[in-house]
């Protein structure tokens, strides 16, 4: 046998004889099949819902997918199927065909001289009651399906979202033609077209930015934040009156030396100011066509996170990784412990963390703070986080990778000075906050 024989043999074995197959949330292990009727067989057999006639088979392994979800076709089978690990099964989108009038409804008494009405004239009605759209989810998946025009946008995104997602979304953000959807109106409210698509975008809220005033001696400060249109506030405290929809506010407290702060209005003694802010729907359809954000401006609607700007981890390394980060980043014992404390519930019911910082000059475009007297130093944390399923982590190697880096790598990122955010000596702002992603 020659030396390349051999090296053909060796390499064919080390290709496993199984093959993952998965639809929603269901994965199972089958045979690797060489023949693509055979594949398309097992899948069947295993994801029933799913009719012979439509199911088609996906992948985003390979380099040419430039990580979006494409469709495996019969004539490429034989050259992919030895380099994949596991396919995605899901429904072929095609074009649905008017369903034919009963037979006696197609019979219709007419002069010699005058032919039929053809049966495509008979459906025109019918078929305007009835739209093919395409739901777009962040990750590039496609969802395809014909619909009533009365369907519920909540509704269709639901069915989209089980297809897709193997659970139903309750909270997301559906955009058509650059406007907000709202949830309870009806698809044929809008002027959709047949074939036009509804993106999803990321859903979340602002959560818990806490800001710390530390001043060597008391003093009287102002603290206004100001939100660009795509935030509106929605929780403050302590509680003063906002402005122009919930853009902007001001507080006026004076700083003590243990760190805490009174609220001249109220007179309340805190530990310091709070803030929550979510998507304002109102704004949305106008704001991004007619001013759009500047460069590196941390966007509610668009941010999110991606296998090169973020680290993933099992989530039983994420709580001490945090720690360390947050410490590096200047955040004293008592901002680490709240920090992670308050975030600690939604963090620990995922299997894998995928998370990234924030750059502060970015989340001061979005949510800009003028504080009087001026501060000599401002540190602003904010951390955006996902969860991620063991089945994807295929998707985010380099992060996982990044996850290996010493944590002082985030010191640059954000921007920030972690030595004169510790000096006692300095007026210092302290501000930390995050975002779970949840699509």
């Amino acid at each position: 046998m020659s030396a390349s024989s051999k090296k053909i043999q060796t390499e064919e074995k080390q290709i496993p004889r199984r093959l993952g197959l998965k639809h929603g949330q269901k994965r199972v292990m089958v045979k690797r099949q060489k023949s693509y009727n055979l594949m398309l067989d097992s899948a069947c057999k295993h994801f029933p819902s799913i009719p012979r006639d439509v199911v088609t088979l996906q992948t985003n392994q390979l380099d040419v997918c430039n990580g979006h979800y494409v469709d495996i076709t019969a004539e490429i089978w034989d050259d992919v199927i030895n380099l994949l690990n596991f396919v995605k099964v899901t429904r072929r989108a095609e074009m649905t065909l008017p369903v034919p009038l009963p037979l006696d409804a197609q019979t219709v008494s007419l002069p010699d001289n005058q032919s039929a009405p053809s049966q495509i004239n008979r459906q025109d009605n019918t078929d305007d009651k009835k739209v093919t759209i395409k739901v777009v989810f962040p990750s590039g998946e496609i969802y395809t399906a014909q619909i009533s025009r009365e369907m519920r946008v909540n509704k269709l995104v639901a069915d989209a979202s089980r297809t897709i997602l193997g659970h139903c979304l309750t909270d997301f953000r559906a955009v058509w033609d650059g406007r907000m959807m709202l949830k309870d109106r009806s698809i044929g409210s809008y002027n959709i077209k047949d074939g036009d698509s509804i993106k999803l975008r990321v859903s979340w809220l602002c959560n818990k930015p806490a800001i710390y005033l530390y001043s060597p001696s008391d003093i009287d400060v102002s603290v206004k934040l100001s939100l660009i249109p795509e935030w509106s506030l929605s929780v403050i405290y302590s509680i003063v009156t906002t402005e122009d929809h919930g853009q902007h506010l001001e507080w006026n407290v004076r700083t003590h030396q243990d760190g805490s702060l009174t609220e001249h209005k109220s007179g309340l003694d805190v530990p310091y100011l709070f803030w929550e802010a979510e998507i304002n729907v109102e704004a949305f359809p106008r704001s991004p066509a007619s001013k759009p954000l500047p460069i590196n401006t941390f966007n509610p609607i668009s941010s999110s996170l991606d296998d090169m700007d973020s680290v993933v981890m099992p989530v039983d390394k994420a709580i001490v990784y945090l720690d360390k980060s947050l410490k590096a980043l200047g955040l004293h014992t008592e901002a680490r412990t709240s920090f992670i404390i308050y975030w600690l519930p939604s963090i620990l019911k995922h299997e894998y963390i995928a998370l990234r910082f924030v750059p502060q000059a970015a989340y001061e475009r979005a949510a800009s703070l003028t504080i009087s007297p001026q501060p000599d130093v401002v540190t602003r944390v904010c951390i955006l986080f996902k969860g991620i399923c063991k089945e994807h982590l295929g998707n985010w190697a380099n992060a996982q990778m990044q996850a290996e880096k010493d944590v002082a790598w985030w010191v640059d990122v954000v921007g920030v000075d972690p030595a004169r955010a510790g000096d006692v000596t300095l007026f210092r702002v302290l501000e930390w906050g995050g975002v779970e992603v949840l699509i």
